[in-house]
């Protein structure tokens, strides 16, 4: 069964002001785009860290079990329910529109306000990094300054059209492919197999330190992996979602776990990964991949290289503010949100304030460390949304069996059920501090929903359902 699709070029039936433009292949390029951006090249040290040598891939390979089963998850999903917005509108509708679902999309809203412009700024984060083997004695203030110009120019080239924004996403795209397969065929030239593989003693011994480890690791994985499901976001402006939302996750996701793998064994084959681990004690770390460059062509090509780092870094947040722009306006349309993100730009039909608003707080996100970045932002997600999003699917099996599903994930529910279990295991193994700031996080937005219907006398005070929120 195929879903009903909207002529390309003709506003959507959910909002006439927006139009669908993104095929397959722009579609697959933003999910890449999201994905690749500079997480591999800022993560692999962090990897190596957390396990202590080369079997913390690991780590990857349990954080691609985890997101290919999530990637069912938001599949089925995206394409029985296309339409701007993603897990706000999944969970909403699984849950319920006049109860438990107002709760969950109120939680899903409140934690994304946070958890979205982190990962937004774990790329400007990156992008410093990476321009401080340029601009050598990069000061604190530097750093600033230049997150702050990033994120800047990412909110001016969003500022405009959906038709010109999907031919920046494909030529942010390209450069981003130039980059990697950079990486890894000089890598496969280079490859020392007693480099890559130089374990540890003891690498594999199976305590639960190493399960702690190996937690940590799996974490920095999925942070890699993070942007499989972007098309969801923007599902409104997605031509055939019910085809187009399945099959770009399905390509993004396998051709970025290839991609994955071959930039690490190539950084690992050539530089040793002792010279970089533990991560804090080297400062070189901040810029792996321009050190494995200038190991083997010298400073000018790494030089020439890190600007194309400096350009996948960009691309990526280039398609994370894309994206998540369009939650809250999705959310304010609905009545779950503030009205004045529900706002069109009078001239050129994108949400304008929701992008003004997330892109600022970026900014300020990004003067942080990347380690407190990432391991907040994907606490923060795993209750409400990831997890959230599994058992929902489950429920919209049950209570709507007739719902038109362009795609039905495969084996159902086994994928459902293996990817609760993989964000429970990765939830568990995370610091105590950083599980009680998360927990904290969803507990301060349970309050404030309570506040904010007692405020407008919805439900659970009252069961009338208003048509937009205060």
């Amino acid at each position: 069964m195929s879903a009903p699709t909207t002529p390309p070029g003709n506003p959507t039936p959910e909002n006439p002001h927006l139009i669908r433009r993104f095929s397959l292949l722009p579609a697959t390029a933003l999910n890449m785009t999201n994905m690749i951006g500079v997480g591999p090249f800022i993560t692999i040290p962090l990897l190596m860290t957390a396990l202590g040598g080369p079997q913390a891939m690991m780590g990857w390979i349990v954080a691609l079990a985890i997101v290919i089963c999530d990637g069912m998850v938001w599949s089925e999903l995206g394409a029985a329910m296309p339409g701007s917005g993603g897990s706000f509108h999944y969970l909403r509708e699984a849950f319920g529109r006049e109860r438990f679902g107002r709760l969950m999309a109120f939680l899903f809203v409140w934690q994304f306000v946070l958890s979205g412009p982190l990962e937004i700024a774990s790329g400007y984060i990156g992008f410093a990094q990476y321009a401080s083997f340029i601009w050598k004695g990069l000061t604190r203030t530097g750093v600033i300054t230049l997150v702050t110009v990033v994120g800047l120019v990412n909110i001016a080239l969003l500022y405009r059209r959906i038709q010109s924004i999907v031919k920046i996403t494909i030529s942010l795209w390209v450069g981003t492919l130039i980059t990697v397969l950079a990486v890894i065929v000089t890598g496969a030239v280079h490859f020392d197999p007693h480099i890559a593989f130089d374990f540890p003693p003891g690498a594999f011994n199976f305590s639960l330190g190493f399960f702690l480890g190996l937690g940590a690791a799996s974490r920095i994985g999925i942070y890699d992996y993070l942007g499989y499901y972007d098309v969801c976001y923007i599902g409104d402006e997605v031509r055939d979602p019910g085809r187009v939302i399945p099959r770009s996750i399905l390509i993004s996701t396998a051709a970025v776990a290839v991609i994955y793998f071959g930039i690490n064994l190539s950084i690992i084959g050539v530089v040793p990964w002792r010279e970089f681990v533990p991560a804090d004690a080297h400062p070189e770390s901040n810029f792996i991949v321009s050190i494995f460059m200038q190991k083997i062509y010298g400073t000018g090509v790494a030089m020439i290289f890190t600007l194309l780092v400096l350009w996948t870094a960009f691309g990526s947040v280039f398609a994370l503010l894309l994206g998540y722009s369009r939650i809250p306006f999705a959310a304010a349309e609905s009545g779950y949100f503030f009205r004045v993100f529900g706002r069109l730009h009078p001239t050129k039909d994108f949400p304008y304030v929701s992008l003004l608003v997330l892109g600022t707080i970026s900014i300020i996100a990004g003067f942080f460390s990347l380690g407190t970045v990432i391991d907040a932002l994907i606490v923060t997600r795993i209750l409400v949304q990831f997890m959230g999003q599994a058992f929902g699917l489950i429920l919209l099996r049950r209570r709507s069996p007739d719902m038109p599903r362009p795609y039905r994930m495969w084996l159902y529910p086994v994928p459902a059920l293996i990817a609760v279990l993989g964000w429970i295991f990765v939830f568990a193994t995370t610091q105590l501090l950083v599980i009680v700031f998360g927990v904290g996080v969803l507990a301060l937005g349970c309050l404030a929903f309570l506040l904010w219907s007692w405020n407008t006398k919805r439900w659970p005070f009252s069961l009338e359902e208003t048509p937009s929120a205060a």
